[in-house]
């Protein structure tokens, strides 16, 4: 009975998660377009805003995997 009680109560005591990294809530701005400027300059720089936010969103894929494999996962 003791150990029920127990139980019961770290599972209503919940689970405190890490803070997310502030880097993981930060949205990633379009490359500017200049009037002028070659099209391919600003097809790069939109190339290198893209391979920034993907690269964060492996940073929040990793984090949350780290977070399963400490916690588990509640998923069916």
């Amino acid at each position: 009975m003791n150990r029920a009680a127990t139980t019961k109560g770290q599972a209503e005591a919940g689970v405190l998660l890490p803070e997310l990294p502030d880097d993981l809530r930060r949205q990633e701005p379009h490359a500017a377009v200049v009037e002028g400027q070659p099209v391919i300059s600003i097809l790069a720089r939109e190339r290198q805003a893209l391979n920034r936010a993907n690269a964060r969103q492996g940073r929040t894929v990793k984090f949350y995997d780290d977070l399963t494999a400490r916690y588990g996962s509640r998923r069916p």
